[in-house]
């Protein structure tokens, strides 16, 4: 399929517009947990990625790349709006942006008065936190294993506003739903008004409860706001089911759209007590345009992410998260118990996806980032976060990995560990 097919079929996206008929005819028949086992199904997805034979990509957490499908049509929307220039911005950029954004609603399964296009997950949820009338002595809690962007902005509130941040650790193998919630609503006090907490943590992989931690603090009046940063569009889920009262995800990470894309989404009622980062006037306070006021920005990006609705949906959400845990613990499996070899992930399929993270005992993570990728051409990324227990290498695999591939990975850690 060519990029100009593509673009015209957006409107009604299936699996006939990507694959064969021999293997649409087993799809047909095969649930998500048998199929995330078919090699050859997903040998022909492979080939909708152009990948690099120098090395093993094993960091997709941080950026997932567009499938050339995807890349290829977003091209065409650069070259559409550097065509038409300024008569495309006066014209219809509103009015498309406006389109993507109620195909993401669609997709996180709330109303697109609840959800506005960001550039990440930072700019998400330091919204947020930026937008709170924090008063001296207020209280937020979080987590060390939270990410660091999100864990500073909260000391700047500090720092200006006089808030009291309380950090807690999560359990990185925890026995049940109820010793993690309980980690939260320990910090609570009558002071806490917002409680962070990760859906997917980015260092180990780690899926946490969050209706469960949010059915507790919305029960003590504390308001949730969860970084989703990778769990969007990774694990099957709707938004509004999680209890949340903000969500803010990347869509350049398993949604495979262009960098520079996110997501931020404010319960209705939530909208109208935060402040917006950049003064417009003209807005009502209850809209939540008013916190997204960006300026000229590139908006083939906004483009792009339709392209990157279309093609996720072909392959289906339930088919990604199964192929993308079974990945996952085919290379875990095959490693724990391993003398000196340290899964920093949970071991029960509920609580992870594709992301795990391993470590090497007496091995520093960026040394054993290093051996991986100078010996044995394996890419992943350095994790050395003592303050959340946590060194090691983050692995995070995607749909076109192979089990060839991670063979290699546990080959490399075995010789490394011994």
């Amino acid at each position: 399929m060519n990029k100009r097919e593509f673009v015209r079929s957006m409107g009604g996206a299936s699996l006939g517009l990507f694959f064969g008929p021999d293997i649409l005819s087993r799809l047909s028949s095969t649930p998500p947990t048998t199929l995330a086992q078919d090699e050859a199904f997903w040998a022909s997805l492979r080939g909708k990625y152009r990948l690099t034979p120098d090395y093993i990509n094993l960091e997709n957490g941080y950026y997932s790349m567009q499938s050339e499908p995807v890349l290829e049509a977003f091209i065409e929307s650069v070259r559409r709006v550097n065509y038409e220039s300024s008569r495309y911005l006066r014209t219809v950029r509103v009015e498309d942006r406006n389109r993507v954004r109620a195909k993401v609603a669609a997709l996180a399964g709330c109303s697109p008065e609840e959800l506005i296009l960001t550039r990440n997950t930072t700019e998400s949820l330091d919204t947020v936190i930026s937008g709170y009338d924090w008063k001296p002595g207020d209280e937020a809690v979080m987590a060390a294993q939270d990410y660091g962007a999100m864990l500073d902005q909260f000391k700047l509130m500090a720092r200006r506003h006089g808030l009291v941040n309380t950090v807690v650790q999560v359990p990185m193998h925890p026995r049940s739903d109820d010793e993690v919630v309980q980690v939260y609503a320990n910090a609570i006090t009558p002071k806490t008004r917002l409680l962070m907490v990760c859906h997917l943590v980015n260092i180990t992989g780690q899926v946490l409860p969050v209706r469960r931690i949010a059915d507790m603090a919305h029960a003590r009046g504390v308001d949730v706001l969860v970084d989703g940063a990778h769990a969007f569009a990774h694990l099957d889920f709707r938004i509004p089911d999680l209890g949340a009262d903000y969500y803010g995800a990347s869509l350049h990470k398993w949604l495979g759209a262009p960098l520079g894309a996110g997501l931020l989404y404010v319960r209705r009622d939530k909208v109208e007590p935060l402040w917006p980062l950049y003064g417009e006037e003209g807005l009502a306070a209850g809209s939540i345009d008013k916190l997204n006021h960006t300026g000229t920005h590139p908006c083939h990006t906004d483009l792009g992410i339709e392209h990157a609705i279309a093609f996720h949906e072909a392959i289906g959400v339930a088919r990604k998260e199964a192929r993308l845990r079974w990945l996952q613990q085919y290379w875990t499996s095959r490693v724990r118990g391993t003398p000196r070899i340290l899964v920093n992930t949970p071991a029960d399929p509920g609580r992870a996806c594709a992301i795990a993270n391993v470590g090497i005992e007496g091995m520093l993570p960026g040394d054993l980032a290093r051996a991986l990728f100078d010996r044995h051409r394996v890419w992943t990324v350095a994790i050395n976060r003592p303050e959340a227990g946590v060194r090691g290498v983050r692995v995070t695999p995607h749909l076109f990995t192979t089990t060839a591939e991670l063979d290699v990975l546990v080959n490399a850690l075995t010789q490394l560990a011994t």
